[in-house]
C-alpha cells in the first residue's frame, strides 16, 4: 500500500505511516517516530491503535501520542516492550511503515488556561509519555506547569529533560535511586497549591491515588490505559463502570482514554 494512501472511518483514519526513527532511551522503552497526514488532527491525550506487522498477531496495539508535530506531520509514540507484538515494534527503522488507525480518544481539555492559570501534571512509569505534549503545549500559553514523575528505579526514569523545559519537575523513585524515594504521593500531599486543572497517567495504584486525592476538583483528568480489542467502542472489552450505576458503563476506547476524577469506578 502506498505510504499517502488513507481512508476514514468515521472520525477516525486508517493510514500507513512511515517510519523516521527509532531509538531506545531507557532498557526495553523505545521512542518510536512516525510521519503521515493524520497527524493534523492529533490532539494532546489521543492513542493510535497499532498493527503489528506479523499476521500472527490479529489484534491491534493501543499506543499514547507523546508528542506532535504538525508542521512536518510527525509524531513520537514511547512504549515499552510487553510482548512479542511490542517486540516487533522495536525492530522498525527509517523507512518502514506501520498500520495506523487514529487518532483516536477524546484526549485532554486543555482549554480556559493562560498565563494566570497553575497546573499539576502526574505520570508514572510509561504513562509519562502522553503528559508531555500536554506541558509543550501549556507552556506555549504561558501557563505555569508543575509535574511530578514516579518510576521504580533510576533506569525506568524518562523524558525528565525534556519536560524540565516547561517548569518545575519533581523525580521519585520506589528505591530511592533517582530523585525522592517513595511514589507520587510523596510530593503530592506536600503541595499546598492551588492547581488550575490536574493532568495524570500511570499505573492502576496511581490512578486510584490522583482519583482519590482530586475527586471533587472540577478540572482533575486521569488518563487510563486498557487492553482493546477493537479500538472503536464496538466490543466492550475496555469497560469502567460508573459510580453509583449498575447499567452504565465507559469505554475506555470511545468515550476516554481520558476521564474527569469521579466519573469511573477505579
Amino acid at each position: 500500500m502506498n505510504p499517502t494512501c488513507k481512508k476514514r472511518l468515521g472520525a477516525i483514519r486508517l493510514e500507513t505511516m512511515k517510519v523516521v526513527a527509532q531509538e531506545e532511551i531507557a532498557p526495553a522503552i523505545f521512542e518510536l517516530v512516525l510521519e503521515g497526514e493524520m497527524v493534523e488532527a492529533m490532539r494532546a491525550g489521543q492513542f493510535l491503535h497499532l498493527r503489528v506487522p506479523d499476521d500472527a498477531h490479529l489484534l491491534r496495539r493501543p499506543i499514547s501520542i507523546s508528542s506532535i508535530d504538525k508542521a512536518n506531520k510527525q509524531c513520537h509514540l514511547i512504549y515499552r516492550i510487553e510482548g512479542t507484538g511490542t517486540a516487533i515494534f522495536s525492530t522498525l527503522s527509517q523507512g518502514d511503515t506501520l498500520d495506523v488507525m487514529g487518532p483516536q480518544g477524546n484526549g485532554f481539555d486543555l482549554s480556559d488556561l493562560d498565563e494566570q492559570s497553575q497546573v499539576l501534571l502526574v505520570g508514572g512509569g510509561i504513562g509519562v509519555p502522553p503528559l508531555l505534549e500536554v506541558a509543550k503545549e501549556l507552556h506555549a500559553r504561558g501557563v505555569k506547569v508543575l509535574t511530578v514523575l514516579g518510576f521504580a528505579n533510576k533506569d525506568a526514569v524518562i523524558l525528565e529533560k525534556e519536560l524540565i523545559q516547561y517548569g518545575q519537575v519533581f523525580v521519585t523513585t520506589d528505591d530511592g535511586s533517582y530523585g525522592i524515594k517513595g511514589n507520587v504521593s510523596v510530593i503530592i500531599n506536600d503541595l499546598d497549591s492551588h492547581f488550575d486543572a490536574v493532568y495524570s497517567c500511570g499505573a492502576p495504584g496511581m490512578m486510584k491515588y490522583i482519583n482519590q486525592t482530586f475527586y471533587n476538583h472540577p478540572r482533575a483528568y486521569l488518563s487510563l490505559e486498557s487492553r482493546m480489542a477493537c479500538g472503536m467502542g464496538a466490543c466492550y472489552a475496555c469497560v469502567l463502570k460508573v459510580p453509583e450505576s449498575e447499567t452504565v458503563s465507559q469505554r475506555v476506547c470511545e468515550d476516554g482514554p481520558v476521564f474527569r476524577t469521579g466519573t469511573v469506578v477505579l
